[in-house]
Formats: structure tokens, C-alpha cells, sequence
């Protein structure tokens, strides 16, 4: 009942009786003013504590309740276990996380790429500690040419966190290309400036992509969260930051290498070129005179061709005018009319006979004309029935009943009214249709 009506609960007090067994079991006493409870941490959760318990000692637990039914004691069994101090600011850690995250100081969109080749760097930090030693120690193994400027704060203590803010805001005037905000290891108290939302707020306002490095590989401040880029730990910020001047050293000797070869083989091949552009170049004076000879022998093929030319001129006008000759037009103008009467006298008798066919086959298509006409058809007794509205009627089915119809004969027409259908009559029905 004990373990299943309590959830994890928090519990603050000071330890006594604390003993530790060969299992590697801690057990001690958790008591303040007005009471006492018995502990027990395990040595699966033991291990992983951050803190060394001791008599004496205020502390902050979280566990579960527990009952030891050997003894018949009621115990906590402890699940976590820190300072009592650390244990307020941690909760107050976890709320400013949240809040901020909340808000989206965290988000990775925000977060600015740092730049490959930075000419200026800004170091926020306290000019006693270790961790700006590591950092310029790291920048001057790595990359000697970044001008570094120090922003000394305190790093720690009551008046750290406006220090801190007061050194963000210089950062426009400075104007570096990026910003280091690092100190070295504590625990949670010493890191407390780190963990200002005013500290934070001025990151996120920082006009230049900002690294924090801030305590050892396992300390996480809000810092960490709201700077562009958490480094493990200052020297690991400066190499970050920095690109290595040994390696750059080697690529450049790479790249010049290669534009040695380059170069040598592009002047090569120049020097072939001008070979080339040398055995072809001819002296303008030579030049002059193969152009002054070729001038000459086209001269002289040009004489010869206009004279065999103009025999061949003459020889064609002298053919042409015997041709002419033999083509007198008063013999062809003879030829000619006597051609144009014959084929006129054709034209006349064949266009005679044409008319006379063209006459006989229209009086044909007349008598045939006359022949299937309905007009003769009307005179022979028949009749054209329509409807009023001069719709031919053509089977009895398509008589509308009591109603008016047409009648036309050859002579005339008139108006009569249907008033009922019966079979054709025996006397107008072929044989075919009395076989049906």
C-alpha cells in the first residue's frame, strides 16, 4: 500500500548514521528539525551519483517509499541524490529551460554558421582563469593571424551576470566575426552567471554568431542552448572556431605544386606554339615577290583564255549566222498560215459534230424527262396526298386521323379529313403482296 500510494518525492534533510558495507550499498539517515527517515541508495544508483554523501551533509533526495519488512521499517529508497544547494538551482535551471525553449531561443533555426576564416575574435572571460590560457594557446598553435580581443568579466559570483551582459553589448562595437563566451569547470553555483536569463537574452541579441564553452565536457548551462554552437570545452571552442594553419599550410603548398605543373605545362606548349608560328612566318619581302610572280601567271593564263574565248565567240557567231540563214521567218510565216487554215477547218467540223451530239442527247434526256414526271403520273389518275403543312404522305400509317389532309390531282387540289384506316384494296395489291 505504502509503494503504490506514493509516486517519486523529493525530500530535503541531513544526513547521519551514513555507512557504506562491502556490497557498496549507502545507507544513512535522512532528518531535519521534527523528524528522521532510514535511506537506502543501491550501488546500481550509488554509482552514478555526482556527490560523496557524509554526515552532516544537507541534501536533496528523490526516491521512492519503501517498506523493509525484515525490520518492519518504513525507508525511502533513493533514487537520485545531490548538494541541497544544487538541488534549488537545478530546479530553477529546469524552469528557465523550459520557459526559454518555450519561447524559441532554442530553436536550431536560429542558429548561425560560424565563419570558415574569422579575422577577429571576441573572448568573453576572466583574464585570470585557465580556460582563456587553453583558448589562446589553441589559437596560437592553430591559427596565429586571428586578432583576439579579451572582454574580461568575472565568471562567478553576484556580479558576474551583468558583467557578462555589459560585454555582449560591446560586441557590436568590436565588431568581430565571432563571439567565445567560456570559463572553466565548477559546479552548479560557480555556473550560475551562465544560467542568467539575462545572460541568455543578451546571447540571443549578440549581433555575431556566438560559441559558448563553458565548464567541462559534462556541464550544460542555458548559455549552451541559446549560443549558435556549445563546444565540449575551451580549447575545443578554439579549434572550432579557428581553422588550422598546418593544415592550410599544407593545402596551399598542394594547390601551389599544382599550378607549378600548370604552369609549366601551359608554358610548353607556348613555346611549341611559337616554335610552330616561327617556321611558319615568311619574310614580307619574299612573300612580296612569290605574290609579284603569281600575279605574272595570272596574267598570262588570262591572255590565253580571253584569246581562246574569243575564237570560240567567233566560231559560235559565224555558226549562228548560218543557222539564221537556213531560218529565214518568210518561209516559216508561209509554213505557218497554211498550217493555221488546216487546223481551223479541223476546229469548224469537229466543233459541228460535237453540237449535233450534244443536241440529240439533250432531246433524249427530254423524252426521258417526260417519261418519269409525276405531272404525267397525276394525269393518269393519281394523287399527291400531303399533310397541312405540305408533308408529303406516303403510307397510310402516317395519316393523321380526324384531321385535315391534302389531296392534289393534275388539275387541282383538295381538302379532305381522315377518319379511318383499312387494308389496300384487292384490286390495287400486286401479287407479291397477296403472297405475304
Amino acid at each position: 500500500m505504502l509503494e503504490q500510494s506514493f509516486g517519486l518525492v523529493w525530500i530535503r534533510g541531513e544526513i547521519s548514521n551514513y555507512r557504506r558495507p562491502g556490497s557498496g550499498h549507502w545507507y544513512f539517515t535522512l532528518k531535519d528539525e521534527r523528524a528522521q527517515v532510514r535511506c537506502a541508495m543501491f550501488v546500481n544508483r550509488n554509482r552514478y551519483s555526482r556527490m560523496q554523501p557524509a554526515d552532516g551533509l544537507e541534501v536533496l533526495l528523490r526516491g521512492h517509499v519503501s517498506l523493509y519488512g525484515e525490520r518492519g521499517e518504513f525507508q525511502v529508497i533513493v533514487e537520485h541524490l545531490e548538494a541541497a544547494g544544487d538541488g534549488a538551482l537545478r530546479l530553477a535551471f529546469a524552469a528557465l529551460k523550459e520557459r526559454l525553449e518555450a519561447e524559441g531561443l532554442f530553436a536550431p533555426e536560429r542558429k548561425r554558421a560560424l565563419p570558415s576564416f574569422p579575422k577577429r575574435l571576441a573572448v568573453i572571460s576572466s583574464l585570470s582563469g585557465a580556460a582563456l590560457k587553453d583558448v589562446l594557446s589553441v589559437i596560437d598553435r592553430r591559427f596565429p593571424l586571428l586578432e583576439v580581443r579579451v572582454l574580461p568579466v568575472a565568471v562567478q559570483g553576484a556580479e558576474a551576470p551583468a558583467q557578462i551582459v555589459q560585454a555582449l553589448s560591446q560586441v557590436a562595437k568590436a565588431a568581430p566575426d565571432v563571439v567565445l563566451l567560456t570559463r572553466g569547470g565548477g559546479n552548479l553555483e560557480d555556473l550560475a552567471a551562465f544560467n542568467s536569463e539575462a545572460v541568455a537574452r543578451a546571447i540571443a541579441r549578440c549581433p555575431r554568431p556566438t560559441v559558448a564553452a563553458v565548464g567541462h565536457e559534462t556541464d550544460f548551462t542555458i548559455a549552451d542552448f541559446v549560443a549558435d554552437l556549445r563546444a565540449p570545452t575551451p580549447s575545443a571552442a578554439a579549434e572550432l572556431i579557428t581553422p588550422d594553419s598546418n593544415a592550410l599550410a599544407e593545402d596551399f603548398e598542394l594547390w601551389r605544386q599544382r599550378l607549378a605543373r600548370a604552369a609549366a605545362i601551359r608554358l610548353e606548349l607556348s613555346e611549341h606554339r611559337l616554335a610552330g608560328l616561327r617556321a611558319r612566318l615568311i619574310s614580307p619581302r619574299h612573300h612580296l615577290q612569290r605574290l609579284m610572280q603569281r600575279a605574272d601567271d595570272l596574267d598570262e593564263r588570262l591572255q590565253r583564255s580571253l584569246a581562246q574565248r574569243l575564237a570560240q565567240l567567233r566560231g559560235h557567231c559565224n555558226g549562228l549566222r548560218q543557222r539564221l540563214f537556213w531560218r529565214h521567218p518568210k518561209s516559216r510565216i508561209t509554213e505557218s498560215a497554211a498550217t493555221v487554215r488546216i487546223l481551223l477547218e479541223n476546229a469548224k467540223r469537229m466543233m459541228d459534230a460535237q453540237l449535233r451530239q450534244d443536241q440529240e442527247r439533250v432531246e433524249a434526256l427530254a423524252r426521258t424527262l417526260g417519261a418519269v414526271s409525276p405531272l404525267n403520273a397525276l394525269e393518269r389518275g393519281f394523287a399527291i396526298v400531303t399533310r397541312a403543312s405540305g408533308e408529303a404522305i406516303t403510307r397510310s400509317e402516317q395519316s393523321p386521323l380526324n384531321q385535315a389532309i391534302e389531296v392534289n390531282f393534275h388539275d387541282g387540289a383538295i381538302e379532305a379529313l381522315a377518319k379511318r384506316r383499312h387494308p389496300l384494296p384487292q384490286r390495287w395489291r400486286t401479287p407479291a403482296e397477296d403472297l405475304q
